[in-house]
């Protein structure tokens, strides 16, 4: 049987672990369920499907997103590591063929959206199959606390419950406070965790906040000076994406967009522009970027504010993924809080949630929206302000934000 470090080189080309995936990794192959929150870029994936490989039976790895799965198992195949996915992107007849296959043991990974746990099809096959390892991504999502909570996610628990035999649980997230982390600990049962935070500090990211009377032309000004440059353009709605990308590319600047409202071709090949650099500059939603290594990116700017610190971080956190420096600016406007919270009130994403649910749910986005909000307006160093919004406390003065190079006057 090959060693991690074996499976490791010949599948993913990597020599060595980074900092927390050897402990996560020796901790699985010990027997040990184990919880891992690691910022974006830290490698989460390389933690679940190194054991995956090592372990006999299949791995069930439990995802939110269709697109993320899709964009893993892709990367998977690639590498020769038998891999596929179940979601309702799928017709029956595919669903029914990689279940077939994988009760074959002919891959060694499975994705499935938590919705799919409790079809009786899906059962059936999980209950005759050998299952030596459960990971949930994303794991957030299982906590009413965490920002993305999704009730289907609590179907886990009932779902290990009803194998005959209880596989290792494992479970990865980027983004989680305290309360976030004990929550998905109980929620998903798990028992004597191995639990690691390799630390939220990215010291090679540069923190920007700017308040700008003209969006359009202080973006516009960031970019002429980034004309070498790949990056992401981040804003908070489709109509601000396709006005955005519209304003670079008849200025001449090399850029695409990506929303969930462009039709699914249109979308993965503007993603391949991007991740191939054939057009350097991506200006999309939130829709885009889960599972996206692209190690070069050097700069993302948000056009708008994101509704909470977790969001900013994981979207601010896939610049610099290669260690180079990057910048991660942030263009604040009055308008940007009326428009969050216009999305706090009409979110329907949790169709699932009942009445007194959803009101609690709404009643923690804006307080989300509120510490949010208070980011772009401190004087405090802005790093110290996202560790400590994290749990993590660094000096104070991180010498690589706006506000630790600028001199304050208090008037």
């Amino acid at each position: 049987m090959p060693t991690a470090q074996e499976i490791l080189k010949q599948y993913f080309g990597y020599d060595s672990f980074r900092p927390g995936q050897d402990e996560l990794v020796q901790a699985i192959l010990s027997g040990r369920d184990t919880l891992g929150i690691m910022p974006t870029g830290a490698g989460k994936s390389i933690c679940y499907q190194v054991p995956a490989l090592a372990l006999p039976g299949l791995t069930l790895v439990i995802s939110p997103l269709i697109s993320l799965m899709k964009d893993q198992v892709g990367a998977l195949n690639e590498a020769g590591v038998p891999a596929a996915c179940i979601n309702s992107a799928l017709s029956f007849e595919e669903m029914r063929d990689a279940l077939y296959f994988a009760g074959r043991g002919q891959y060694k990974l499975l994705y499935v959206a938590p919705e799919r746990l409790t079809a009786p099809f899906f059962l059936d096959f999980a209950r005759r199959v050998p299952i030596s390892m459960v990971t949930v991504d994303e794991a957030h999502c299982i906590s009413q606390w965490g920002q993305d909570f999704r009730p289907s996610y609590l179907k886990i628990l009932d779902f290990l419950a009803s194998l005959p035999q209880r596989p290792l649980v494992s479970a990865f997230t980027a983004t989680a406070t305290a309360e976030v982390r004990d929550d998905i600990i109980r929620a998903l049962g798990l028992e004597d965790p191995f639990v690691i935070t390799t630390g939220f500090d990215r010291p090679n990211l540069y923190f920007a906040v700017e308040k700008p009377s003209s969006k359009p032309s202080a973006l516009l000004a960031h970019l002429l000076q980034r004309r070498d440059k790949s990056g992401i353009v981040y804003c908070s709605t489709r109509k601000t994406v396709e006005e955005v990308c519209d304003m670079l590319l008849s200025r001449g600047l090399p850029a695409t967009r990506y929303h969930a409202g462009l039709d699914p071709e249109e979308r993965l090949a503007n993603q391949d522009d991007f991740l191939y650099d054939r057009k350097t500059i991506m200006v999309a939603t939130n829709a885009f970027g889960m599972g996206i290594d692209k190690s070069n990116v050097s700069f993302v700017i948000h056009y708008n504010m994101p509704k909470n610190m977790e969001s900013y971080y994981q979207e601010a956190g896939r610049a610099g993924r290669d260690g180079e420096s990057a910048d991660c600016l942030l263009l604040y406007g009055g308008r940007d809080v009326v428009t969050n919270q216009m999305f706090i009130d009409n979110n329907r994403d949790n169709e699932e949630l009942d009445d007194v649910t959803r009101a609690i749910v709404a009643e923690r986005d804006r307080e989300r929206l509120k510490k949010m909000t208070f980011y772009c307006f401190t004087n405090d160093c802005l790093r110290e302000y996202i560790l400590r919004y994290f749990g993590e406390y660094g000096s104070g003065y991180c010498g690589n934000c706006s506000n630790c190079k600028t001199q304050f006057e208090e008037m």
